[in-house]
């Protein structure tokens, strides 16, 4: 009979999420290679580099590919006939593995997970309770997979109950263009159909665990409606052009996964979880004989990629920018920016709301007049690093907050990831600001452009506090101008109207 040990249970969650905190699965890497080397629009080619760059320079460096490291989302198959030499639980043990991988000195992952969820939204400092799903199988081994799910992409999950004859894929049609680019594609849509309404969620869920081979099923051709179902929902999905990072392009899905189960007579359950750029999820078995043995990728399986500037790329100097030269800006252009930047989120943003409404000043050091704040919460520095790795945040999140911060604070510019609502944009255009895209998906690659940081106010907000970064050519695009124009408008609208006139290509 099989006996799981303890520590080796546990010691092999932690290698685990060790582990896809700085290596993309290698399919990923090559079906995000081959997009990249078909991809035609000049930004969503950009973005798709700086990812993969991000990527090997991660897989390198052993530091995360995102700054949002994700909830440790677990999957057991439980062997009927194996043993436990424990003294925890199943639960208990899983969480210990989480505990240790999310504190390890040598890369320190950013905890994300808050207790009392819709009242203080306390920290729990350690990322843990993971999400732990069980099933008990036959046979004496243990299946795990672990997966650690951003909050950009899982914000973005959707569920509905069509009728019978209903279609599937008009509603993902429907849904996919509200998604925004929050989760950050180019990645993978899971859908989950059939069940009920919570069994269809965790089937979208646990679809995102596969491999990509949406080439292989091209190739061959569908063997069954599900695969049909597949190859529809991505040519089409892709026909849309939001392309990589919603800038416009030929990709906006590298893969779609499906898994169904029986439902009642009188519904069709369907679930959409898109799975982000940071896909990160690996799998392993447990049979006795000790943790887990997990075999990185070889660098040879990233491509050579080299970032160059565009001899059209503006150079900011953020300390002494004024309005009237972020007037000049237009919608689509691509800034290295340097000098000094604050940085806040939604608890720092709702700090400042409360301030400000009381009639309180700002902490001191906090001061934005002529100034650009990022959205960010980094990971923690280790070694000799002045910061973690440090991506954009979500800027849709601090969209009711942006009239006041424009108003009220002598704002003029934000940097973030994603699309703006028409609230944030008419804001941006009333008071003559802009709003700067940095690439999601490549947190350790914006790091590098940080040379120094340091804590402004509100230290017990963790990740969320107001720190000031000093930059070197740090990379964004102008998605929204001070004329309220907007590129996540634009590009996908152009791309779409081009791709029908586009010869696709294998791959």
């Amino acid at each position: 009979m099989t006996t799981i040990r303890q520590e080796d249970f546990i010691q092999s969650i932690a290698d685990a999420f060790q582990y896809i905190s700085y290596y993309h699965p290698v399919d990923y890497i090559k079906a995000l290679t081959a997009a990249w080397e078909r991809e035609e629009s000049p930004a969503a080619k950009d973005a798709m580099a700086q990812i993969l760059v991000n990527s090997r320079m991660c897989a390198e460096g052993h530091r995360p590919i995102c700054q949002d490291t994700g909830a440790a989302v677990v999957f057991l198959k439980i062997g009927m006939d194996l043993k436990w030499d424990s003294e925890l639980s199943v639960t208990g043990m899983v969480n210990e593995g989480v505990r240790r991988a999310y504190n390890n000195p040598d890369n320190k992952l950013r905890f994300s997970m808050v207790s009392d969820p819709a009242g203080e939204r306390r920290n729990t400092r350690d990322n843990t309770p993971a999400i732990i799903n069980m099933e008990v199988v036959p046979g004496d081994k243990l299946e795990v997979a672990v997966a650690a799910k951003g909050g950009g992409s899982e914000n973005k999950s959707k569920f509905t109950v069509l009728n019978p004859s209903g279609s599937i894929v008009d509603w993902v049609l429907d849904v996919v263009p509200t998604l925004g680019a929050g989760w950050c594609p180019p990645g993978i849509l899971g859908i989950g159909i059939g069940g009920t309404a919570e069994k269809a969620m965790l089937l979208a869920k646990e679809s995102l665990m596969e491999h990509i081979d949406i080439h292989e099923l091209r190739a061959r051709g569908p063997a069954n409606r599900i695969e049909e179902l597949r190859l529809e929902l991505y040519e089409k999905v892709n026909a849309l052009g939001i392309g990589a990072q919603g800038l416009g392009g030929l990709t906006t899905v590298l893969d779609v996964k499906i898994r169904d189960f029986p439902t009642h007579a009188a519904s069709l359950p369907v679930a959409l979880i898109p799975n982000c750029a940071a896909t990160r999820h690996v799998e392993f078995t447990l049979d006795g004989s000790g943790p887990a043995d997990l075999i990185p990728p070889r660098l040879e399986d990233w491509p050579e990629i080299t970032l160059e500037v565009s001899e059209n790329t503006r150079r900011v100097n953020l300390d002494s920018v004024t309005p009237e030269e972020i007037a000049t800006w237009q919608t689509g252009e691509q800034l290295l920016l340097s000098g000094k930047l604050l940085t806040g989120r939604d608890a720092a943003h709702k700090r400042i709301a409360d301030l400000l409404a009381r009639g309180e000043p700002l902490p001191e050091g906090v001061d934005f007049h002529n100034r650009f704040i990022y959205y960010v919460g980094p990971v923690d520095p280790v070694g000799d690093e002045v910061v973690g790795p440090a991506g954009p945040t979500t800027a849709t999140r601090m969209d009711k907050f942006t009239d006041m911060m424009l108003e009220r604070t002598g704002l003029i510019g934000m940097v973030g990831k994603a699309e703006r609502g028409p609230a944030a944009i008419e804001s941006i255009k009333r008071h003559g600001a802009v709003y700067l895209m940095a690439v999601g998906g490549a947190a350790y690659l914006v790091s590098k452009a940080i040379r120094s940081a340091r804590l402004i106010a509100f230290e017990d907000l963790g990740m969320e506090a107001i720190r000031e970064f000093e930059v070197e050519d740090m990379p964004v695009t102008v998605a929204v101008d001070s004329r309220g124009s907007a590129v996540h408008q634009t590009g996908p609208a152009k791309w779409q109207a081009m791709i029908g006139k586009i010869p696709l290509k294998k791959g």
